[in-house]
């Protein structure tokens, strides 16, 4: 069985919504947990999950249900840790120092193989930090990447890096091109995963210098790479590609974009559907297929997204995560075991120096 580590300390709404959303993922996909933190408090959230079940709005914009699951059921260790590094802490410091934090512990259940794979939704860069140290890189990479999974009109995108390097070379985004294929071709199964990257017009000239150079390198390997040329931001979500490669700086901005936009949109539409009589009726008409579109935008549907380059799987989950994504999170961790990316990506990497 598949052991998943949690840091169940990490995140805005740790430890209930964490350990909530675990246990949920224990029950509905098969995984033992181990979760890592507080030991009585870790107990303590166990203990009123088992009695009286915990409320998730299960993916569904305005319907929240109680979800039950006996946790005596499930295979579940605890390991307690006695500290924990906060939001603003500087996260190269804080491990060095905070040897005993969750997230430190969680990763080094991966590294010592305890678990098979861990979930953190806590400080991006602590959790980051800790794998980098922890696990080691996959020979081959110079970084690790973030990629993170997009809802397009037909099927969905990877954007790599979202968030892990502000300061990259082209060599570096070659090998994130390289990692996004190998994810989107194994977990996503896009048999031949289509790259881009991201710029600000299509034309090979565009672009800062990394941009240029970065599609003058991919271009020279276009036939390997399946390669598309540049892709503007308002193109990320017409398909026009598979894989989507930047730089962390450029890569998180245009995430946050992103949730930012969807979120005003939706929070707009509802405002019109209660402006007055007619919007009302629209809106309980609409309702049914608001709730549809929600569900494919929603990011908890996808979980959480995985730091590729590591030896090792970490899913990086949202700070603001509930019960509902953490339970997805697992899953997405559940399937990275289950593929072997990582093999997959030493392959590959191996195959095309």
């Amino acid at each position: 069985m598949t052991r998943i580590a949690i840091d169940a300390m990490g995140g805005d709404h740790a430890p209930f919504e964490i350990i909530a959303g675990a246990v949920w993922a224990a029950a509905e996909y098969g995984v033992a947990l181990e979760l890592v933190g507080k030991q009585d408090r870790i107990e303590h959230c166990l203990e009123v999950i088992q009695q009286e079940g915990f409320l998730s709005d299960c993916g569904k914009a305005g319907r929240r249900r109680r979800v039950r699951v006996d946790v005596k059921s499930l295979d579940i260790k605890i390991t307690h840790a006695s500290e924990i590094i906060e939001m603003g802490e500087a996260p190269g410091q804080a491990i060095r120092k905070k040897k005993n934090s969750s997230i430190v512990l969680t990763v080094n259940s991966v590294a010592t193989g305890s678990s098979d794979a861990l979930v953190a939704a806590g400080s991006t860069g602590a959790a980051m930090a800790s794998s980098l140290f922890g696990l080691g890189r996959i020979p081959g990479i110079d970084r690790p990447a973030i990629a993170v999974t997009l809802p397009t009109m037909k099927k969905p995108i990877v954007i790599i890096d979202a968030g892990a390097n502000s300061n990259c070379t082209p060599q570096m985004l070659r090998q994130f091109a390289i990692m996004g294929m190998t994810f989107s071709k194994n977990v996503l199964g896009v048999e031949k995963p289509r790259v881009g990257v991201l710029n600000i017009g299509e034309e090979a000239g565009k672009g800062n210098e990394l941009a240029q150079n970065t599609y003058n390198l991919l271009e020279e390997e276009k036939e390997k790479f399946n390669f598309m040329g540049n892709v503007e931001g308002r193109e990320l979500f017409l398909n026009l590609c598979d894989v989507v490669v930047c730089d962390g700086f450029v890569g998180n901005v245009a995430l946050k974009i992103t949730e930012g936009t969807s979120s005003m949109l939706f929070r707009m539409i509802k405002s019109e559907f209660k402006s007055d009589f007619l919007g009302m009726i629209i809106g309980l008409l609409a309702k049914p297929f608001m709730k549809r579109i929600y569900e494919k935008i929603n990011y908890e549907e996808f979980g959480g997204a995985l730091l590729l380059g590591v030896k090792g799987i970490t899913v990086i989950s949202h700070g603001r995560s509930r019960a509902y994504a953490i339970k997805n999170a697992v899953r997405v961790a559940k399937e990275a075991v289950e593929t072997g990316v990582n093999s997959k990506i030493s392959e590959s990497i191996d195959g095309q120096k």
